[in-house]
């Protein structure tokens, strides 16, 4: 009897807990459920995404492999547009703002380039490559436009980590358009240092040591056969110089992306 007692006292105990906390314990227990369900769901959209970015993108590389001189750059900047529009939270919408600036400095939009830049450095991370890249192309493309003050601001104030060359080689060519040749020798000399130091890396050795070389013209020799001299600092556009070499910068392929 005793024994029945204390089993009835556990049923009511169990029964007081139940109406208590029952409610709760479910809706824990959905919470729970819906949490993990929606995660996963997440993680699906997410990989569903990134899949379809990548795909945009690489068609988008082979469209603008097919682009000529005279080229329509037409259908190229509107698959670029929609991956900005379509998938902005991926890195391939960054690359995509990195191509549209190279082709409107090919076409001297440079107004339309530093828009784009502009656009991709408000959403790569701090100091990532593509922010590094943006900003070396951005003062590029502000010293075409004349804004040289800002140009020189961007290079001198960046880490530059792996562009250290290209940042130097940049800095060389705006001291060229200020016809300051000292600077532009010692930001030349730099660059053939740091790029030798990596490997070369996206510097052209070849393009730097010619505009070294130009600030120390060779006199010419009297002797018959003997080399042309090499041509004068003051005999180079140094502001076409700039812009084209603005769209060369762009023109580089945008950092392997990832998943």
């Amino acid at each position: 009897m005793e024994q029945y007692r204390t089993e009835e006292e556990q049923v009511e105990a169990l029964k007081k807990w139940w109406d208590e906390n029952g409610r709760g314990l479910i809706v824990a227990v959905i919470v729970a459920l819906g949490v993990g369900f929606g995660w996963q769901g997440w993680q699906k959209y997410t990989a569903d995404e990134a899949a379809a970015a990548s795909e945009r993108y690489q068609a988008l590389l082979q469209q603008l492999a097919q682009i000529t001189d005279s080229g329509d750059q037409q259908e190229a900047i509107n698959m670029a547009r929609e991956i900005k529009t379509e998938h902005s939270r991926s890195t391939y919408a960054e690359f995509a703002g990195l191509h549209l600036a190279r082709l409107a400095a090919e076409r001297g939009d440079m107004a339309e380039a530093e828009a784009q830049l502009r656009w991709v450095l408000g959403r790569a991370d701090n100091g990532s490559e593509v922010y590094l890249l943006s900003q070396l192309r951005l003062a590029r493309v502000l010293a075409s436009n004349g804004d040289i003050s800002q140009a020189k601001q961007i290079l001198n104030a960046t880490e530059a980590g792996p562009y250290e060359a290209s940042y130097a080689v940049a800095r060389g060519d705006i001291a060229m358009m200020e016809n300051d040749v000292e600077a532009a020798r010692a930001a030349y000399t730099l660059a053939l240092g740091l790029a030798a130091q990596s490997g070369g890396g996206a510097v052209n050795l070849g393009l730097v040591q010619q505009k070294l070389q130009s600030l120390s013209p060779v006199e010419p020799r009297e002797l018959a056969g003997a080399a042309a001299p090499v041509a004068n600092v003051d005999e180079l556009s140094n502001t076409d110089t700039a812009a084209a070499d603005a769209a060369d910068e762009i023109t580089t392929e945008a950092p392997e992306a990832q998943e």
